[in-house]
Protein backbone atom coordinates (compact mmCIF):
# COMPACT_ATOMS: atom_id res chain seq x y z
CA UNK A 1 0.00 0.00 0.00
CA UNK A 2 0.87 3.47 -0.92
CA UNK A 3 1.01 6.38 1.78
CA UNK A 4 1.50 10.13 1.03
CA UNK A 5 4.85 9.42 3.22
CA UNK A 6 5.89 7.75 -0.12
CA UNK A 7 4.72 10.12 -2.75
CA UNK A 8 6.76 12.84 -0.38
CA UNK A 9 10.02 10.84 -0.51
CA UNK A 10 10.46 10.48 -3.82
CA UNK A 11 9.65 14.59 -4.81
CA UNK A 12 12.79 15.47 -6.77
CA UNK A 13 12.58 18.86 -6.32
CA UNK A 14 12.88 20.49 -3.30
CA UNK A 15 9.79 21.41 -1.25
CA UNK A 16 9.11 24.47 1.31
CA UNK A 17 7.32 23.70 4.19
CA UNK A 18 4.33 25.35 2.54
CA UNK A 19 4.08 23.53 -0.24
CA UNK A 20 4.61 19.87 1.25
CA UNK A 21 1.89 21.15 3.76
CA UNK A 22 -0.10 21.83 0.71
CA UNK A 23 0.95 18.40 -0.71
CA UNK A 24 -0.27 16.65 2.16
CA UNK A 25 -3.58 18.97 2.47
CA UNK A 26 -4.55 17.58 -1.03
CA UNK A 27 -4.46 13.84 0.00
CA UNK A 28 -6.50 15.04 2.86
CA UNK A 29 -8.93 16.41 0.96
CA UNK A 30 -8.45 13.45 -1.82
CA UNK A 31 -9.21 10.59 0.71
CA UNK A 32 -12.01 12.22 2.70
CA UNK A 33 -13.67 12.46 -0.58
CA UNK A 34 -12.85 8.98 -1.78
CA UNK A 35 -13.74 8.03 1.78
CA UNK A 36 -15.99 4.61 1.42
CA UNK A 37 -15.05 4.11 -2.53
CA UNK A 38 -13.30 0.44 -4.08
CA UNK A 39 -11.64 -0.13 -6.92
CA UNK A 40 -11.93 -3.24 -8.62
CA UNK A 41 -9.52 -5.24 -6.89
CA UNK A 42 -11.14 -4.13 -3.65
CA UNK A 43 -8.28 -2.15 -2.36
CA UNK A 44 -9.41 1.65 -1.23
CA UNK A 45 -9.90 3.69 -4.32
CA UNK A 46 -7.23 6.21 -3.03
CA UNK A 47 -4.74 4.10 -3.83
CA UNK A 48 -4.74 4.74 -7.12
CA UNK A 49 -4.42 8.65 -6.66
CA UNK A 50 -1.51 8.04 -4.61
CA UNK A 51 0.26 6.24 -7.16
CA UNK A 52 -0.39 8.27 -9.70
CA UNK A 53 0.90 11.16 -7.37
CA UNK A 54 3.99 8.85 -7.08
CA UNK A 55 4.74 7.97 -10.56
CA UNK A 56 4.87 12.33 -10.64
CA UNK A 57 7.19 12.54 -8.14
CA UNK A 58 9.65 9.96 -9.70
CA UNK A 59 9.99 11.66 -12.91
CA UNK A 60 10.80 14.63 -11.52
CA UNK A 61 7.78 17.11 -12.04
CA UNK A 62 6.62 19.53 -8.89
CA UNK A 63 4.30 20.24 -5.81
CA UNK A 64 1.49 21.62 -8.67
CA UNK A 65 1.32 18.73 -10.91
CA UNK A 66 1.82 16.30 -7.75
CA UNK A 67 -1.81 18.00 -5.85
CA UNK A 68 -3.08 17.38 -9.38
CA UNK A 69 -2.55 14.13 -9.17
CA UNK A 70 -3.85 13.60 -5.79
CA UNK A 71 -6.74 15.35 -7.28
CA UNK A 72 -7.59 14.35 -10.73
CA UNK A 73 -10.58 11.88 -9.93
CA UNK A 74 -11.94 14.15 -7.38
CA UNK A 75 -14.28 16.81 -9.73
CA UNK A 76 -15.82 13.42 -11.69
CA UNK A 77 -15.96 10.84 -8.90
CA UNK A 78 -16.98 12.63 -5.71
CA UNK A 79 -19.07 16.05 -4.61
CA UNK A 80 -16.16 18.52 -4.11
CA UNK A 81 -16.24 20.44 -6.98
CA UNK A 82 -13.63 22.06 -9.31
CA UNK A 83 -14.74 25.47 -7.47
CA UNK A 84 -13.92 24.38 -4.36
CA UNK A 85 -10.06 22.91 -5.66
CA UNK A 86 -9.47 26.48 -6.63
CA UNK A 87 -10.02 28.07 -3.70
CA UNK A 88 -7.89 25.70 -1.47
CA UNK A 89 -5.22 25.20 -3.82
CA UNK A 90 -4.98 28.07 -6.69
CA UNK A 91 -5.99 28.54 -10.22
CA UNK A 92 -3.22 26.43 -12.02
CA UNK A 93 -3.84 23.61 -9.92
CA UNK A 94 -7.41 24.00 -10.88
CA UNK A 95 -6.59 24.33 -14.52
CA UNK A 96 -4.47 20.94 -14.30
CA UNK A 97 -7.03 18.96 -12.62
CA UNK A 98 -9.98 20.49 -15.08
CA UNK A 99 -7.68 19.55 -17.96
CA UNK A 100 -7.32 15.54 -16.62
CA UNK A 101 -11.16 15.34 -15.89
CA UNK A 102 -11.74 16.29 -19.83
CA UNK A 103 -9.32 13.76 -21.35
CA UNK A 104 -10.74 11.30 -18.80
CA UNK A 105 -14.25 12.02 -20.31
CA UNK A 106 -12.98 11.28 -23.66
CA UNK A 107 -12.94 7.63 -24.05
CA UNK A 108 -10.32 6.80 -27.41
CA UNK A 109 -12.03 3.56 -28.07
CA UNK A 110 -15.09 4.55 -29.14
CA UNK A 111 -17.60 2.17 -30.71
CA UNK A 112 -17.04 4.23 -34.33
CA UNK A 113 -13.76 5.14 -36.16
CA UNK A 114 -15.35 8.91 -36.39
CA UNK A 115 -15.96 9.51 -32.68
CA UNK A 116 -12.26 7.84 -32.19
CA UNK A 117 -10.47 9.87 -34.12
CA UNK A 118 -12.44 12.97 -32.84
CA UNK A 119 -11.43 12.09 -29.50
CA UNK A 120 -7.63 11.60 -30.64
CA UNK A 121 -7.84 15.19 -31.67
CA UNK A 122 -9.26 16.47 -28.10
CA UNK A 123 -6.67 15.11 -27.24
CA UNK A 124 -3.65 16.44 -28.44
CA UNK A 125 -5.42 19.91 -28.46
CA UNK A 126 -5.14 19.53 -24.61
CA UNK A 127 -1.89 18.24 -24.92
CA UNK A 128 -0.60 21.38 -26.92
CA UNK A 129 -2.33 23.84 -24.16
CA UNK A 130 -0.79 22.33 -21.14
CA UNK A 131 1.70 19.36 -21.69
CA UNK A 132 1.98 18.49 -17.58
CA UNK A 133 -2.07 17.32 -18.25
CA UNK A 134 -0.80 15.21 -20.64
CA UNK A 135 2.01 13.85 -17.78
CA UNK A 136 -0.31 13.30 -15.15
CA UNK A 137 -2.41 11.32 -17.61
CA UNK A 138 0.45 8.89 -18.55
CA UNK A 139 0.99 8.83 -14.47
CA UNK A 140 -2.70 7.61 -14.20
CA UNK A 141 -2.52 5.35 -17.22
CA UNK A 142 0.47 3.63 -15.80
CA UNK A 143 -0.85 2.44 -12.50
CA UNK A 144 -4.11 1.64 -14.14
CA UNK A 145 -2.13 -0.85 -16.49
CA UNK A 146 -0.44 -2.29 -13.09
CA UNK A 147 -4.12 -2.74 -11.54
CA UNK A 148 -5.46 -4.22 -15.04
CA UNK A 149 -6.34 -8.00 -14.29
CA UNK A 150 -9.18 -7.02 -12.36
CA UNK A 151 -11.06 -6.23 -15.39
CA UNK A 152 -12.60 -8.59 -17.62
CA UNK A 153 -10.87 -9.72 -20.37
CA UNK A 154 -12.62 -8.07 -23.43
CA UNK A 155 -11.48 -4.80 -21.39
CA UNK A 156 -7.83 -5.90 -20.55
CA UNK A 157 -7.35 -6.12 -23.96
CA UNK A 158 -8.88 -3.34 -25.39
CA UNK A 159 -7.30 -0.63 -22.97
CA UNK A 160 -4.23 -2.84 -23.49
CA UNK A 161 -4.05 -1.74 -26.71
CA UNK A 162 -5.20 1.69 -26.61
CA UNK A 163 -2.63 1.83 -24.52
CA UNK A 164 0.81 0.44 -26.46
CA UNK A 165 -0.80 2.83 -29.53
CA UNK A 166 -1.47 5.60 -28.16
CA UNK A 167 0.03 6.29 -24.77
CA UNK A 168 3.13 4.32 -25.02
CA UNK A 169 4.27 6.48 -27.88
CA UNK A 170 3.10 9.48 -26.77
CA UNK A 171 5.63 8.83 -23.50
CA UNK A 172 8.50 8.31 -26.08
CA UNK A 173 8.14 11.30 -28.11
CA UNK A 174 8.14 13.23 -24.86
CA UNK A 175 11.53 11.62 -24.33
CA UNK A 176 10.16 9.65 -20.47
CA UNK A 177 11.87 6.30 -21.08
CA UNK A 178 10.35 4.78 -17.88
CA UNK A 179 7.26 5.52 -18.52
CA UNK A 180 6.74 4.14 -22.40
CA UNK A 181 8.87 0.96 -21.65
CA UNK A 182 6.87 0.11 -18.50
CA UNK A 183 3.44 0.60 -20.69
CA UNK A 184 5.23 -1.25 -23.51
CA UNK A 185 5.84 -4.04 -21.21
CA UNK A 186 2.44 -4.12 -19.28
CA UNK A 187 0.73 -3.75 -22.94
CA UNK A 188 2.39 -6.56 -24.04
CA UNK A 189 1.37 -9.17 -21.46
CA UNK A 190 -2.36 -8.82 -22.06
CA UNK A 191 -2.00 -8.34 -25.66
CA UNK A 192 0.24 -11.36 -26.51
CA UNK A 193 0.64 -13.61 -23.23
CA UNK A 194 2.38 -16.13 -25.39
CA UNK A 195 4.90 -14.36 -26.52
CA UNK A 196 5.02 -12.49 -23.50
CA UNK A 197 5.79 -15.24 -21.12
CA UNK A 198 8.56 -16.86 -23.81
CA UNK A 199 10.43 -13.79 -23.54
CA UNK A 200 10.06 -13.25 -20.01
CA UNK A 201 11.30 -16.70 -19.98
CA UNK A 202 14.41 -15.82 -22.28
CA UNK A 203 15.08 -12.87 -20.29
CA UNK A 204 15.26 -14.28 -16.79
CA UNK A 205 17.71 -17.21 -18.22
CA UNK A 206 19.90 -14.44 -20.24
CA UNK A 207 19.94 -12.44 -17.27
CA UNK A 208 21.37 -15.50 -15.31
CA UNK A 209 23.85 -16.05 -17.72
CA UNK A 210 24.96 -12.55 -17.95
CA UNK A 211 24.75 -11.67 -14.44
CA UNK A 212 28.12 -12.68 -13.42
CA UNK A 213 30.14 -12.00 -16.83
CA UNK A 214 28.75 -8.34 -16.25
CA UNK A 215 29.65 -7.85 -12.90
CA UNK A 216 33.27 -9.13 -13.63
CA UNK A 217 33.39 -6.54 -16.61
CA UNK A 218 32.46 -4.09 -14.57
CA UNK A 219 35.36 -4.47 -12.06
CA UNK A 220 37.61 -4.59 -14.71
CA UNK A 221 36.17 -0.94 -16.51
CA UNK A 222 36.64 0.25 -12.95
CA UNK A 223 40.26 -0.42 -12.34
CA UNK A 224 40.92 0.75 -16.20
CA UNK A 225 38.82 4.08 -15.61
CA UNK A 226 40.75 4.80 -12.27
CA UNK A 227 44.39 3.90 -13.84
CA UNK A 228 42.86 6.67 -16.30
CA UNK A 229 41.82 9.12 -13.57
CA UNK A 230 38.03 9.20 -14.76
CA UNK A 231 35.46 10.02 -12.12
CA UNK A 232 32.75 7.83 -12.22
CA UNK A 233 30.01 8.90 -11.10
CA UNK A 234 28.23 5.11 -11.50
CA UNK A 235 28.53 1.63 -13.34
CA UNK A 236 25.76 -0.54 -13.46
CA UNK A 237 24.22 -3.64 -15.40
CA UNK A 238 21.19 -3.04 -17.26
CA UNK A 239 18.42 -5.28 -18.83
CA UNK A 240 16.51 -4.58 -22.60
CA UNK A 241 12.75 -4.35 -21.92
CA UNK A 242 10.54 -7.55 -22.45
CA UNK A 243 8.55 -5.52 -25.22
CA UNK A 244 11.37 -3.92 -27.04
CA UNK A 245 13.27 -7.29 -26.98
CA UNK A 246 10.93 -8.96 -28.66
CA UNK A 247 10.29 -6.33 -31.05
CA UNK A 248 14.32 -6.62 -32.08
CA UNK A 249 13.84 -10.73 -32.03
CA UNK A 250 11.14 -10.28 -34.15
CA UNK A 251 13.66 -8.65 -36.89
CA UNK A 252 16.01 -11.10 -36.44
CA UNK A 253 13.26 -14.22 -36.51
CA UNK A 254 13.55 -14.93 -33.07
CA UNK A 255 17.48 -15.13 -33.28
CA UNK A 256 18.54 -14.47 -29.68
CA UNK A 257 22.18 -14.35 -31.02
CA UNK A 258 22.14 -11.86 -33.06
CA UNK A 259 20.59 -9.40 -30.58
CA UNK A 260 23.85 -7.57 -29.03
CA UNK A 261 22.04 -5.33 -26.56
CA UNK A 262 20.20 -8.11 -24.61
CA UNK A 263 22.31 -6.34 -21.61
CA UNK A 264 24.93 -4.43 -21.12
CA UNK A 265 26.75 -1.68 -19.09
CA UNK A 266 25.89 2.14 -18.56
CA UNK A 267 28.78 4.31 -17.25
CA UNK A 268 27.69 7.79 -15.78
CA UNK A 269 30.47 10.64 -15.72
CA UNK A 270 30.83 14.20 -14.56
CA UNK A 271 30.98 15.74 -17.81
CA UNK A 272 30.54 15.47 -21.66
CA UNK A 273 34.51 15.48 -22.37
CA UNK A 274 34.58 12.57 -20.05
CA UNK A 275 32.03 10.54 -21.88
CA UNK A 276 34.24 10.19 -24.95
CA UNK A 277 37.56 10.24 -22.94
CA UNK A 278 35.69 6.71 -21.66
CA UNK A 279 34.53 5.52 -25.25
CA UNK A 280 38.65 5.87 -26.11
CA UNK A 281 39.57 3.82 -22.62
CA UNK A 282 36.74 1.00 -23.36
CA UNK A 283 38.20 0.69 -26.90
CA UNK A 284 41.75 0.45 -25.25
CA UNK A 285 40.91 -2.03 -23.66
CA UNK A 286 38.14 -4.01 -25.75
CA UNK A 287 37.80 -4.22 -29.34
CA UNK A 288 34.62 -2.29 -30.96
CA UNK A 289 32.50 -4.10 -33.21
CA UNK A 290 32.70 -1.85 -36.65
CA UNK A 291 29.17 -0.73 -36.93
CA UNK A 292 28.36 -0.63 -34.09
CA UNK A 293 29.34 2.92 -32.28
CA UNK A 294 26.49 5.38 -31.84
CA UNK A 295 27.20 9.02 -30.94
CA UNK A 296 23.47 10.32 -29.57
CA UNK A 297 25.45 13.35 -27.73
CA UNK A 298 26.73 15.04 -31.05
CA UNK A 299 23.42 13.90 -33.20
CA UNK A 300 20.55 13.14 -29.89
CA UNK A 301 17.36 11.56 -31.01
CA UNK A 302 14.42 13.52 -31.73
CA UNK A 303 12.96 13.36 -28.02
CA UNK A 304 16.49 14.45 -26.84
CA UNK A 305 17.79 11.37 -25.90
CA UNK A 306 21.50 11.70 -25.72
CA UNK A 307 24.30 8.85 -24.83
CA UNK A 308 26.64 7.21 -26.87
CA UNK A 309 26.77 3.46 -27.31
CA UNK A 310 29.06 1.24 -28.56
CA UNK A 311 29.39 -2.46 -28.80
CA UNK A 312 32.16 -4.46 -27.51
CA UNK A 313 33.62 -8.16 -28.15
CA UNK A 314 34.27 -8.56 -23.80
CA UNK A 315 36.04 -11.02 -21.96
CA UNK A 316 36.44 -14.54 -23.23
CA UNK A 317 35.14 -12.52 -26.63
CA UNK A 318 31.55 -12.26 -26.04
CA UNK A 319 29.50 -9.32 -27.48
CA UNK A 320 28.35 -6.76 -24.67
CA UNK A 321 26.78 -2.93 -25.50
CA UNK A 322 28.57 -0.11 -23.26
CA UNK A 323 26.17 2.81 -22.89
CA UNK A 324 28.37 6.31 -21.83
CA UNK A 325 26.34 9.09 -20.78
CA UNK A 326 26.34 12.31 -18.01
CA UNK A 327 24.10 12.23 -15.15
CA UNK A 328 21.83 14.63 -16.91
CA UNK A 329 21.88 12.56 -19.83
CA UNK A 330 20.68 9.80 -17.55
CA UNK A 331 17.90 11.96 -16.18
CA UNK A 332 16.65 13.19 -18.75
CA UNK A 333 16.51 9.29 -20.85
CA UNK A 334 14.50 8.32 -18.06
CA UNK A 335 12.11 11.70 -17.37
CA UNK A 336 12.24 13.50 -20.99
CA UNK A 337 10.53 16.94 -21.39
CA UNK A 338 9.76 16.78 -17.75
CA UNK A 339 13.28 17.11 -16.53
CA UNK A 340 13.29 20.34 -18.57
CA UNK A 341 10.32 21.89 -16.88
CA UNK A 342 10.18 24.87 -15.63
CA UNK A 343 7.12 25.31 -13.44
CA UNK A 344 5.24 28.62 -13.18
CA UNK A 345 3.94 26.85 -9.27
CA UNK A 346 7.32 28.96 -8.06
CA UNK A 347 8.03 32.38 -8.82
CA UNK A 348 11.42 32.79 -9.55
CA UNK A 349 13.48 29.46 -12.03
CA UNK A 350 14.01 26.68 -10.28
CA UNK A 351 17.73 24.45 -10.02
CA UNK A 352 16.71 20.69 -10.75
CA UNK A 353 18.36 18.82 -8.40
CA UNK A 354 19.85 16.77 -10.58
CA UNK A 355 21.22 19.41 -12.63
CA UNK A 356 24.00 22.13 -11.81
CA UNK A 357 22.27 24.70 -14.48
CA UNK A 358 19.44 26.53 -14.69
CA UNK A 359 16.69 24.59 -16.78
CA UNK A 360 13.89 25.96 -18.98
CA UNK A 361 11.67 23.94 -21.38
CA UNK A 362 13.71 24.02 -24.88
CA UNK A 363 11.38 25.07 -28.02
CA UNK A 364 12.57 21.71 -30.05
CA UNK A 365 11.58 20.03 -27.03
CA UNK A 366 7.36 20.84 -27.66
CA UNK A 367 7.64 21.96 -30.93
CA UNK A 368 6.04 19.03 -32.22
CA UNK A 369 2.95 19.30 -29.93
CA UNK A 370 2.09 22.91 -31.57
CA UNK A 371 2.95 21.67 -34.77
CA UNK A 372 0.39 18.85 -34.32
CA UNK A 373 -2.18 21.27 -33.06
CA UNK A 374 -1.58 23.85 -36.09
CA UNK A 375 -1.56 20.87 -38.33
CA UNK A 376 -4.93 19.63 -37.24
CA UNK A 377 -6.32 22.90 -37.77
CA UNK A 378 -5.21 22.56 -41.62
CA UNK A 379 -6.53 19.11 -42.12
CA UNK A 380 -10.36 20.19 -40.76
CA UNK A 381 -12.79 17.61 -40.60
CA UNK A 382 -10.42 15.19 -42.47
CA UNK A 383 -10.18 12.24 -39.97
CA UNK A 384 -8.75 9.33 -41.64
CA UNK A 385 -5.96 11.66 -43.20
CA UNK A 386 -5.53 12.93 -39.44
CA UNK A 387 -4.93 9.39 -38.32
CA UNK A 388 -2.73 8.38 -41.21
CA UNK A 389 -0.52 11.11 -40.54
CA UNK A 390 -0.51 10.68 -36.56
CA UNK A 391 0.58 7.33 -37.22
CA UNK A 392 3.20 8.22 -39.59
CA UNK A 393 4.35 11.91 -38.84
CA UNK A 394 4.53 11.42 -35.28
CA UNK A 395 4.27 8.32 -33.75
CA UNK A 396 6.85 6.41 -35.88
CA UNK A 397 10.82 6.61 -35.38
CA UNK A 398 11.95 9.29 -36.34
CA UNK A 399 15.19 10.52 -38.25
CA UNK A 400 17.21 13.86 -38.20
CA UNK A 401 18.84 14.42 -41.59
CA UNK A 402 20.65 17.46 -42.62
CA UNK A 403 20.62 20.08 -45.40
CA UNK A 404 23.86 21.24 -47.34
CA UNK A 405 24.22 24.18 -45.01
CA UNK A 406 23.64 21.97 -41.85
CA UNK A 407 19.95 22.98 -40.57
CA UNK A 408 18.17 19.86 -39.52
CA UNK A 409 15.23 18.24 -40.75
CA UNK A 410 13.41 16.03 -38.57
CA UNK A 411 11.47 13.10 -40.30
CA UNK A 412 9.84 9.96 -39.53
CA UNK A 413 11.68 6.84 -40.30
CA UNK A 414 12.02 5.49 -43.85
CA UNK A 415 11.54 9.25 -45.38
CA UNK A 416 12.56 9.62 -48.91
CA UNK A 417 14.03 12.65 -50.71
CA UNK A 418 10.57 14.04 -51.39
CA UNK A 419 9.69 14.28 -47.79
CA UNK A 420 12.72 16.16 -47.00
CA UNK A 421 12.21 18.40 -49.78
CA UNK A 422 8.37 18.96 -49.09
CA UNK A 423 9.63 19.32 -45.52
CA UNK A 424 12.00 22.07 -46.86
CA UNK A 425 9.26 23.97 -48.82
CA UNK A 426 6.27 23.06 -51.10
CA UNK A 427 8.21 24.44 -53.74
CA UNK A 428 11.15 22.63 -53.13
CA UNK A 429 8.73 19.37 -53.47
CA UNK A 430 6.81 20.33 -56.49
CA UNK A 431 10.11 20.95 -58.48
CA UNK A 432 12.18 18.25 -57.49
CA UNK A 433 13.80 16.15 -60.32
CA UNK A 434 16.33 14.28 -58.26
CA UNK A 435 18.43 14.25 -54.88
CA UNK A 436 22.25 13.57 -53.78
CA UNK A 437 22.79 12.12 -50.16
CA UNK A 438 26.23 12.22 -48.67
CA UNK A 439 27.29 14.41 -52.07
CA UNK A 440 26.05 10.79 -53.99
CA UNK A 441 23.35 10.90 -56.70
CA UNK A 442 20.46 8.42 -55.18
CA UNK A 443 17.01 7.74 -56.25
CA UNK A 444 13.88 9.93 -55.23
CA UNK A 445 12.52 6.03 -53.46
CA UNK A 446 15.70 5.98 -51.52
CA UNK A 447 15.11 5.91 -47.63
CA UNK A 448 16.81 8.58 -45.75
CA UNK A 449 19.13 7.13 -42.76
CA UNK A 450 19.94 9.29 -39.66
CA UNK A 451 22.44 11.65 -40.04
CA UNK A 452 22.76 11.86 -43.89
CA UNK A 453 23.51 14.83 -45.32
CA UNK A 454 20.44 15.69 -48.38
CA UNK A 455 20.66 17.94 -51.42
CA UNK A 456 17.33 18.07 -53.83
CA UNK A 457 17.55 18.57 -57.02
CA UNK A 458 14.95 21.07 -58.38
CA UNK A 459 13.93 22.32 -62.36
CA UNK A 460 11.92 25.05 -63.29
CA UNK A 461 10.88 22.75 -66.24
CA UNK A 462 8.89 20.44 -64.06
CA UNK A 463 5.76 22.37 -63.55
CA UNK A 464 4.28 20.00 -61.06
CA UNK A 465 4.91 16.80 -58.74
CA UNK A 466 5.11 13.09 -60.34
CA UNK A 467 2.04 11.18 -59.23
CA UNK A 468 3.98 7.73 -58.65
CA UNK A 469 5.42 9.36 -55.98
CA UNK A 470 2.33 8.74 -54.05
CA UNK A 471 3.88 4.97 -53.77
CA UNK A 472 6.62 5.93 -51.45
CA UNK A 473 6.51 8.79 -49.83
CA UNK A 474 6.35 8.74 -45.91
CA UNK A 475 4.68 12.33 -44.73
CA UNK A 476 1.24 13.57 -44.87
CA UNK A 477 2.71 16.78 -46.06
CA UNK A 478 4.34 15.15 -49.17
CA UNK A 479 1.16 13.35 -49.85
CA UNK A 480 -1.45 16.33 -49.32
CA UNK A 481 0.56 18.36 -52.11
CA UNK A 482 0.82 15.92 -54.50
CA UNK A 483 -2.84 14.97 -54.05
CA UNK A 484 -3.82 18.39 -54.76
CA UNK A 485 -1.87 18.26 -58.84
CA UNK A 486 -4.20 14.96 -59.03
CA UNK A 487 -7.41 16.73 -57.97
CA UNK A 488 -6.64 19.53 -60.81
Amino acid sequence: MITIEDVLKNVKMKLSAKNEALIRSAYELANKAHQGQKRKLGEDYIQHPLNTALNLAKVGLGYQTIIAGLLHDVPEDTKVTLDEIEKKFGHDVAVLVDGVTKLGKIKLRGTKEEIYLENLRKMFLAMATDIRVVLIKLADRLHNMETLGALPKEKQIRIARETLEIFAPIANRLGIGDIKGRLEDLSFKYLDPKNYNYILKLSREQHKLRKKYIAKTIIVLKKQLSREKIRVIEIYGRSKRLYSLFVKLKRYNMDIKKVYDLAGIRIIVPEIVNCYETLGIVHKKYRPLVGRIKDYISLPKPNGYQSIHTTIFGPEGKFLEIQIRTKKMDNEAEFGIAAHWVYSEQKKTLKDIFFRNKVKVPKEEIMWVKQLREWQNDLGKDNQEFMEGLRIDFFKNRIFAFTPMGDIIDLPEEATPIDFAYKIHSEVGDHATGARINERIVPLDYKIKNGEVVEIITSRDRKNPNQDWLRFVKTSAAKSHIRKFRKK
